[in-house]
C-alpha cells in the first residue's frame, strides 16, 4: 500500500518562506513522476511542480523562480521549497506520486498572510 505523508506547512507572513516535505512508504524510484499540487478554496486543484524519475522538473508559471521542487532518494523524500510567498499561494497543498495510477497525500495547509 502506497502512502504520501506531507509536513511543513503553516501559517507565514508575505515575503517569507516555507519547506514542504512529503515522504513516500517504500522506494520513490517506482514512481514515473512525484510532484506538488495545490487546492485554494473554491478553486479546482492545480500543478505545482513535478520531478520526474529522471529528475527533470517543471514549474506552474505562478511559482516559476520562487518555489524548488527536489529530492533526496535515500531517504524517500521530496520537497518544496517555497520562497518569496505571496497570499495568493495560500492552499492545501497535497504530494501526488504517479505510477500508472495516483497517489496522493493527505495534504498539508499553507496560509500566507497579507
Amino acid at each position: 500500500q502506497v502512502q504520501l505523508v506531507e509536513s511543513g506547512g503553516g501559517l507565514v507572513q508575505a515575503g517569507g518562506s516555507l519547506r514542504l516535505s512529503c515522504v513516500t512508504s517504500g522506494s520513490m524510484l517506482i514512481f514515473n513522476t512525484m510532484g506538488w499540487y495545490r487546492q485554494a478554496p473554491g478553486k479546482q486543484r492545480e500543478l505545482v511542480a513535478t520531478i520526474t524519475l529522471a529528475g527533470s522538473t517543471n514549474y506552474a508559471n505562478a511559482v516559476k523562480g520562487r518555489f524548488t521542487i527536489s529530492r533526496d532518494i535515500a531517504k524517500n523524500t521530496v520537497y518544496l521549497q517555497m520562497n518569496s510567498l505571496k497570499p495568493e499561494d495560500t492552499a492545501v497543498y497535497y504530494c501526488n506520486a504517479n505510477m500508472r495510477v495516483d497517489y496522493w497525500g493527505q495534504g498539508t495547509q499553507v496560509t500566507v498572510s497579507s
